[in-house]
């Protein structure tokens, strides 16, 4: 797991979730050194597939309107359908809104379940783990990527797990333990990684990549390589100068193809991490907690979210990697369908919401479920988040009836509500 130190995000419930975790420090003083020693100390066990698949979990923090984006609603009430109007896409009978207009011409490499049940909190616990954060604070049941980790995702030379986000509870390994939290590029964690092996500090104004190589100078130039234990030299070449260094590294990218993400870029990076061989990339983009302004945000935020998800997934499709690489696109939950009074916003919404489903040899072009004619609630296929988690694990060839143990030794299933959103199969 690799994970970017974001943005601040503030939610409507002024609790502030900013993305912590750095490359190299994975708390209590942890160095990736020590993490890839644990993760060497614990038997690994493997998934079923011949060629193991990959995932990318995008995340849309706040709660994305399903009204507004794949469950638009033309003949509700004014009230209920709001401004947008419905277009159609590349697939007959399948509308999503007049502001995605890439992904409508490529929807029959995608697939919208609309009909997903969620539950009401501000937290990506439940969309990553499959259980909500009043049970995880407890439990602490490990993240989609953590799980890839423990079941030998990746590559010796890349991490199992990439987050182009920052950490919460949502991307956290839980009972697996440290060994499979996610990785970081930026941050307090560098510093971590790197005080042990130069004198001088790295110029905190100087790109990312630059940092790189001048604590690579530093190192070789005073001899210290040498003494490091393969763990650590290991550590640090993965990120100084292997594989993930290049894939961060856009300057390696086609210009026309960089113009293409122009104010997207983590989603370009996904696909270059998945590209260099990492199992499971997550990002997230945007705020949807629209509680007002809701039509005026999403006028800005939905094209520059579709133009980062086609071209993403048109560029796996493009290099043949999409058949192995299954994206997944929600947030917590939806937002309600009738339009709030006074601010043009609309509020949380956890009876129902979409989530956009592309790739891992799942069956595409398809609308799964429907809410009822308001958008209020499952008119029929329910699904739970679990369900959609579970297929996303099948996918990637992993058996959610596997058992882990946790802290004190009881056997853990990694999904407990193992139901399959059979129509993607």
């Amino acid at each position: 797991m690799f994970t970017f130190l974001g943005s601040r995000q503030r939610h409507c419930d002024g609790l502030d979730r900013r993305n912590f975790l750095a490359l190299g420090a994975f708390g209590a003083g942890l160095t990736l050194a020590d993490q890839l020693r644990a993760k060497a100390a614990s038997p690994t066990q493997t998934r079923s597939l011949a060629t193991p698949k990959s995932a990318i979990m995008v995340y849309l923090p706040g709660g994305p309107s399903h009204m507004d984006m794949y469950d638009l609603k033309p003949e509700a009430p004014a009230e209920f359908r709001g401004e947008f109007k419905p277009i159609q896409t590349n697939v007959p009978g399948i509308q999503i809104s007049e502001h995605m207009p890439m992904q409508a011409k490529m929807f029959d490499k995608l697939a919208v379940v609309r009909s997903v049940v969620a539950t009401d909190e501000h937290s990506d616990s439940y969309v990553m783990t499959g259980y909500p954060e009043q049970i995880n604070r407890t439990v602490g049941h490990p993240s989609f990527g953590s799980v890839m980790s423990k079941l030998g995702s990746g590559t010796d030379d890349v991490p199992a797990f990439v987050s182009l986000r920052g950490m919460s509870m949502g991307t956290e390994p839980g009972y697996l333990g440290v060994a499979h939290r996610p990785f970081t590029p930026d941050g307090s964690g560098r510093e971590n990684l790197r005080a042990k092996h130069a004198t001088e500090k790295m110029d905190d104004r100087k790109g990312l990549l630059g940092k790189f190589d001048s604590a690579r100078r530093d190192i070789d130039a005073s001899g210290t390589m040498k003494g490091l234990d393969s763990f650590t030299q290991r550590a640090f070449d993965m990120i100084a100068s292997g594989t993930v260094r290049k894939a961060l590294d856009l300057k390696h990218e086609d210009p026309r193809s960089k113009d293409r993400y122009k104010g997207v870029e983590q989603f370009l990076t996904a696909r270059r991490l998945i590209e260099a061989g990492v199992g499971c990339v997550t990002l997230s983009y945007g705020g949807w907690d629209t509680h007002t302004s809701n039509f005026k945000e999403l006028k800005k935020q939905l094209p520059m979210l579709d133009r980062g998800l086609a071209n993403m997934i048109r560029d796996l499709d493009e290099r043949g990697m999409l058949e192995d690489t299954v994206v997944v696109v929600w947030g917590e939950f939806g937002r309600t369908p009738k339009i709030n009074s006074s601010d043009a916003g609309r509020d949380h919404w956890s009876p129902v919401m979409s989530a956009m489903i592309a790739g891992g040899g799942l069956k595409m072009g398809q609308a799964i479920g429907a809410s009822s004619a308001r958008g209020e609630y499952p008119k029929d296929r329910p699904y739970k988040v679990p369900h959609v988690l579970n297929t996303l694990y099948k996918a990637v060839g992993i058996d959610s009836s596997i058992t882990f143990p946790n802290g004190s030794g009881r056997p853990m299933y990694i999904l407990d509500d193992r139901e399959l959103v059979t129509e993607l199969l």
